[in-house]
């Protein structure tokens, strides 16, 4: 018997007797790669691990070339949250934060908060970029919403991250194709949301997933399909950071260089890569568009 990952991984199943389609999510080395590249307060810490979780859920149910990712900003103590899961399924994300910050973190009073789910590929320059509105205080409850809101299908989420493990599990009520009986439908969803009701935070972050789903599906025909590796991974490149610094221009490039002893460093946020630049390779990126021709990164 095949025995199936327990960390890193994004299950699809379906729910087939009820009518409802589903994804889990279970992140370990993935999360404590990303939680451990900054000193996070802890009530900081989980919702950036929900938020991770998160952008590798909405991948399950949607063919996606490019990138998924969840991004927060507001006014107060949280300045930025960013989460993303690409179509090779690497995962990212960071927080940047003020002192003191809330804990624990409501969403919904967040000074000036905008959320945004972009989905898309960003070489290609092709993106669908949806605002959610913040009216609940947990992320699961916030992300239903916008469920409701933008495909008119009821969702339930739930999300939860310590220092070890990053979760999430969405359920969603499959659309009426004119082959099931209508009320049977609303009974079988209604039965799927009591059975998921049991599920506690401690259970969903400690239960391994095929576990989890037999302990709480068990009755309902579960249908697992292959299941998906996650991985801590970043997309920059010296292409990108060329473009960045071409997008700022030559005088704010020449101020740089002449700040920095005709060196720019840059530095990757999410993955600590460093992309140098001297005299001769911000010239070629500024005059001809091209990157220098021999690249010079190191962690």
């Amino acid at each position: 018997m095949k025995t199936l990952p327990v960390d890193d991984v994004l299950h699809r199943f379906l729910l087939e007797g009820a009518g409802v389609r589903g994804v889990l999510v279970r992140l370990g080395p993935a999360w404590r790669d990303v939680a451990g590249r900054a000193d996070y307060p802890p009530a900081l810490r989980a919702v950036l691990g929900e938020a991770l979780a998160a952008s590798a859920l909405l991948t399950g149910n949607i063919k996606l070339d490019g990138a998924l990712s969840i991004e927060l900003k507001s006014s107060g103590g949280l300045r930025l949250l960013f989460a993303e899961c690409n179509d090779r399924g690497l995962v990212r994300g960071l927080a940047r934060w003020n002192d003191p910050l809330p804990d624990p973190l409501q969403l919904h009073t967040l000074p000036d908060a905008i959320m945004a789910i972009t989905i898309g590929n960003v070489e290609r320059d092709q993106r669908y970029q949806g605002l959610v509105e913040l009216a609940q205080a947990r992320l699961g409850e916030v992300l239903e919403g916008y469920f409701s809101q933008s495909e008119q299908l009821p969702a339930r989420i739930m999300l939860a991250a310590d220092g070890e493990h990053a979760v999430g599990l969405m359920l969603q009520r499959m659309p009426d194709e004119g082959g099931r009986d209508a009320a049977q439908d609303q009974d079988g969803w209604n039965r799927v949301l009591h059975l998921t009701a049991t599920l506690g935070t401690d259970e969903l972050l400690a239960s391994a997933p095929e576990q989890l789903l037999y302990r709480l599906y068990h009755d309902e025909s579960v249908r697992l399909f292959e299941p998906h590796t996650l991985a801590f991974g970043c997309s920059c490149s010296r292409e990108r950071v060329s473009a960045m610094l071409r997008s700022l221009g030559r005088e704010e490039v020449e101020a740089a260089l002449v700040a920095r002893e005709e060196e720019i460093e840059v530095i990757c946020e999410f993955c600590a890569q460093h992309y140098y630049f001297d005299r001769v390779d911000a010239e070629h990126l500024l005059s001809s568009g091209a990157t220098a021709a021999v690249p010079r990164t190191h962690q």
